[in-house]
C-alpha cells in the first residue's frame, strides 16, 4: 500500500471510530441480546448468525451477552419508545415481556400473532404462553431410564404407576436435592401438584401466604415421605442435576428425573448411552418452560428482525436446537426429520406445567429438608 492509500485508510478508520452511535446504527446491524449461558451464545454465533447473514447478506448479526444485566437494556428501549432515538437493541433471546411493569400496555413489545412470521403457524401450541413472546427453545423435566433394565412399554406413564414401579424396584430411583437443581426440584413440585388435584393454577408467584400455602406444600411432602424408603440409599439424594445423570450412566440406578436438554446433550456426547430411554407423565407432566424471543416495537430495523425471528423458527434451525444444544424445539415435531422425532417421541410434551419462583422456592426447600429428608445436611 502506498502512502496516499495508507493515509486515506487511516482517515477512514478514524472517521469510523468517531462516528456517533446513531450513525453506526445505520450500518444495517441487528443487535441481539442473549441472557443464556455460553452454549446459547455459541448457538447464536455459530448456527443462527451464519444462517441469517447468508439469507440476508446486507445485514450483520451482532450477538451480545447480557446475562444478569438485561433490565437496563429493556429500560433503555422503553425510554426510547415514541421518540426517534434508536434503542440499539432489536431482539432479546429470553425475556419476560411482562417486565418492566406496564411495558405491554405502553406498546413496547411486538405482538407476534400480528407480525406476519411465516413459520409462526408451525409452533407447537403448548409452547406459547403470551402473544408478546416467541418461543424457540425449551426444556422440561422428564424421566430418563435404562432400557436394558426397563422396557419402554413398561415405563411408568402416571404418578401412580411411577410410585408402584418404585415400590416394586426399591433403590432404583433417585433425584437431586430440590435446592441444588431443577430436575429434583421439579420432581418435588410434581408431588405437590399431585397432592393438590394436579392443579398448577393453585400456585402463582403472587399468592404465597405463609401458613396457608405451607399446608398445600405439606400435602406433597407426605407423598414424598411415602416413597422415600424406596429411593436409592434409601433416602439418599444426589448433589445436583449432573450427579443424577452420572448415577444412571454408571448403572447404579435405573431411573432419574432429568432436564431434557441436559439429557439429550449427554446422549449426544456419549455421557449417557444410546440405550437411555425417556418418558413423561401423561396425567400431568413435570414442570418446564420455553425461552421466548421478544422484540421491541421500536427496534432499529423491525422488518429485518422479523426475518431473523422467522429463520430461528425454521425447521433447519429448530432441528439444530435439538441436535446442538439438546433443547426441545418450539415448532411441532412433525416438521423435524422423522428419525429425530421418532427417537424422542416419548419426550414430546403434551403439556408444560410451570411452578412459580419467589417465596415458594425457599418454602419448598425448607419444607423438604424438614419433613422429607431431615437426615440430609444442607
Amino acid at each position: 500500500m502506498n502512502r496516499r492509500n495508507l493515509f486515506r485508510s487511516t482517515i477512514a478508520a478514524a472517521a469510523l471510530l468517531a462516528m456517533p452511535a446513531a450513525a453506526m446504527a445505520d450500518t444495517k446491524r441487528i443487535d441481539v441480546y442473549i441472557t443464556g449461558d455460553s452454549n446459547i451464545i455459541n448457538f447464536w454465533n455459530n448456527i443462527i448468525k451464519p444462517a441469517y447473514e447468508k439469507a440476508n447478506p446486507q445485514y450483520t448479526l451482532n450477538v451480545v451477552s447480557a446475562r444478569n444485566n438485561i433490565a437496563p437494556i429493556v429500560d433503555r428501549a422503553l425510554a426510547a419508545l415514541g421518540s426517534n432515538v434508536d434503542p440499539q437493541v432489536d431482539l432479546f433471546d429470553e425475556n419476560d415481556p411482562n417486565l418492566p411493569k406496564g411495558a405491554i400496555e405502553k406498546g413496547l413489545w411486538v405482538d407476534f400473532t400480528k407480525a406476519g412470521i411465516a413459520n409462526y403457524d408451525k409452533l407447537n401450541p403448548v409452547t406459547i404462553e403470551t402473544k408478546y413472546g416467541l418461543p424457540y427453545r425449551g426444556t422440561q423435566v422428564v424421566l430418563a431410564y435404562d432400557t436394558t433394565k426397563l422396557k419402554p412399554e413398561d415405563a411408568p406413564k402416571t404418578w401412580a404407576e411411577l410410585v408402584a414401579w418404585m415400590k416394586a424396584n426399591p433403590g432404583q430411583f433417585t433425584h437431586n436435592r430440590p435446592d441444588t437443581g431443577g430436575s429434583g426440584g421439579n420432581f418435588v413440585r410434581r408431588a405437590i401438584h399431585e397432592a393438590n388435584g394436579r392443579d398448577p393454577s393453585l400456585f402463582r408467584i403472587d399468592n404465597y401466604v405463609a401458613g396457608d400455602s405451607d399446608k398445600l406444600l405439606a400435602k406433597g411432602f407426605e407423598l414424598l415421605k411415602e416413597i422415600a424408603p424406596y429411593t436409592y440409599g434409601p433416602g439418599s439424594y444426589t448433589g445436583d442435576n449432573m450427579q443424577s445423570i452420572q448415577l444412571l450412566a454408571q448403572g447404579v440406578v435405573t431411573m432419574v428425573p432429568v432436564w431434557s436438554d441436559m439429557a439429550l446433550d449427554a446422549v449426544n456426547k456419549g455421557v449417557l448411552p444410546e440405550t437411555t430411554g425417556f418418558t413423561q407423565l401423561t396425567d400431568l407432566a413435570l414442570a418446564g418452560g420455553f425461552a421466548d424471543m421478544t422484540v421491541p416495537t421500536n427496534a432499529g430495523d423491525l422488518e429485518a428482525t422479523m426475518k431473523l425471528a422467522d429463520i430461528v423458527l425454521s425447521p433447519e434451525i429448530q432441528t439444530k436446537v435439538v441436535t446442538e444444544i439438546g433443547a426441545f424445539p418450539a415448532i411441532s415435531w412433525e416438521y423435524l426429520p422423522q428419525d429425530l422425532a421418532a427417537k424422542y417421541a416419548a419426550m414430546q410434551p403434551a403439556s408444560i406445567p410451570t411452578f412459580p419462583g419467589g417465596p415458594w422456592v425457599s418454602a419448598i426447600s425448607d419444607g423438604w429438608f424438614r419433613t422429607v429428608a431431615p437426615h440430609v445436611t444442607r
